[in-house]
């Protein structure tokens, strides 16, 4: 996900986005232990996508 499309989101759905990617991560590290990972860049790629909803999410609290 770019961070213009996350920025589209509400917080609402920014939280449910997160919640898949998490388990996403969890469903290929599992993956990854069995050798059953074709692609080697996707945990990757799953977490930069969760780190850039976090940023969306901070950036938008108040300070």
């Amino acid at each position: 996900m770019k961070m213009y499309e996350i920025r589209a989101l509400t917080d609402q759905q920014i939280e449910e986005e997160l919640q898949k990617s998490y388990r996403e991560l969890m469903n290929l590290r599992f993956r990854d232990a069995v050798n059953q990972l074709t692609d080697t860049n996707q945990p990757r790629k799953t977490r930069k996508d969760i780190a850039r909803m976090l940023t969306c999410l901070r950036e938008r609290q108040p300070q």
